[in-house]
């Protein structure tokens, strides 16, 4: 999506541009603030979710089948390089499989928010073609985020850039803005083929096309435009990947399924604090809790900027569940513009060995579930290597029950 997209519309609302596109100086704002984000659909405490105003289950049996019935264009045979580009994407079928495997909680996390917005179900597999679902950083004056939304593009939709937080890898921030300005696409060009083009080529483009040339047929189904053949490819490889998805036994494939508890939504989160602390709570790998939350840029989830986590449903109940306080307080600490905590969350603790630290009588602490050393130390403004001492630890498993000193022995 490289062309900026501008056009005038009715008197209170401002100018919109396609995801990807370049853009003018000056553009007025979309939305009405760039600071502290809500979590979009769908969060851990939902048990159902809006479609078309009728509420359904958040838990689906097969993602595969709502997308099917969601799909509102052409079939496979439709156009043979829909079908060429199908037989190139699975091309190995196995590689295939893999692919689709890791991008699954992604693709169903983003289905759900194209039903929620009611928008044509092929649109939930448009990061397959811009990203295949990776959050891509991209480098000044590039397209970032698993759409590849441009800065100019984010700064018009109110969408806050900046050297700590990318609002553009926000999966479910950046989710909820595109379908929602792809379901304005569809509602202004009446066409969900040119709502893609508009994504691709920029809206003021595409109108300026049917101003010239009227509105395309319904066939053929890419449409005989005069766009570039970027902007044409573009809406064949997403029908392409559709085209799989509708008939995957035709290219020897099998689709994956994700269990329910592998589901990604957003959990609230309280305060500020470090990427590392959040893992620890939620029992995930700091890369893995980054990789789904790459809007936060420097190792530190700040509340400001956006006060939820997308992380797996089981993760998150155990999240949801776990302590945060920690006695010093080192997250508020930060977020107040202090001192800043290191990535991999060791900060301002007892120093090792100095068993002097407030830690008033002979305290003890039994171990519940999902807790780890660190969590501990930090809840009592200890350090690791004083619990292990005190406990006569040889490393830092703990058992469930168990039960720890937490202040010198007497």
């Amino acid at each position: 999506m490289k062309r900026p997209s501008l056009r005038p519309l009715p008197i209170v609302l401002s100018t919109l541009l396609a995801a990807c596109a370049s853009a003018p100086s000056q553009l007025p704002r979309t939305s009405a603030s760039a600071g502290n984000l809500k979590p979009p659909h769908p969060t851990i405490s939902d048990v159902t979710h809006n479609v078309g105003g009728a509420a359904t289950p958040l838990e689906t049996s097969n993602v595969w089948e709502q997308l099917r019935s969601s799909f509102a264009m052409a079939d496979c045979d439709a156009d043979p390089a829909i079908l060429d580009w199908a037989r190139r994407y699975t091309q190995s079928p196995q590689r295939f499989e893999a692919q689709m495997r890791e991008v699954m909680p992604r693709l169903i996390y983003v289905q759900q928010i194209a039903a929620k917005h009611g928008v044509a179900g092929e649109f939930a597999l448009l990061p397959w073609v811009e990203s295949r679902y990776r959050p891509m950083p991209g480098s000044k004056g590039s397209p970032a985020g698993m759409w590849q939304i441009m800065q100019a593009t984010a700064n018009a939709l109110g969408m806050r850039v900046d050297k700590n937080y990318d609002g553009r890898l926000d999966v479910p921030a950046a989710t909820d803005a595109m379908m929602a300005l792809l379901k304005r696409y569809h509602d202004d060009l009446g066409d969900w083929r040119l709502a893609d083009y508009a994504y691709n080529a920029g809206e003021f483009a595409i109108r300026r096309l049917i101003d010239q040339h009227g509105a395309p047929a319904a066939e053929p189904i890419i449409p005989k435009m005069p766009v570039k053949r970027i902007t044409r490819e573009h809406l064949t490889k997403l029908l392409a990947i559709s085209c799989v998805v509708r008939e995957p036994g035709r290219f020897k494939v099998n689709l994956p399924l994700l269990p329910a508890e592998q589901h990604l939504v957003s959990v609230d989160v309280d305060q500020s604090m470090p990427i590392a602390q959040a893992a620890n709570h939620a029992g995930m790998s700091v890369d893995e809790l980054k990789d789904l939350n790459a809007g936060f840029r420097n190792g530190f989830i700040d509340k400001r900027a956006a006060s939820y986590l997308l992380m797996p449903r089981n993760h998150a109940e155990q999240f949801r569940n776990a302590p945060l306080q920690t006695g010093n307080d080192t997250a508020s600490t930060y977020a107040a513009g202090l001192s800043p905590l290191m990535e991999n969350g060791d900060g301002p603790s007892p120093v090792a060995g100095d068993d002097s630290a407030p830690s008033p009588g002979n305290k003890t602490h039994t171990v519940k579930s999902g807790e780890t050393l660190w969590i501990i130390a930090r809840r009592y403004s200890l350090n690791v290597d004083q619990l292990k001492r005190w406990n006569h630890l040889q490393d830092a498993k703990l058992r469930l029950g168990q039960i720890l000193k937490i202040s010198a022995p007497g």
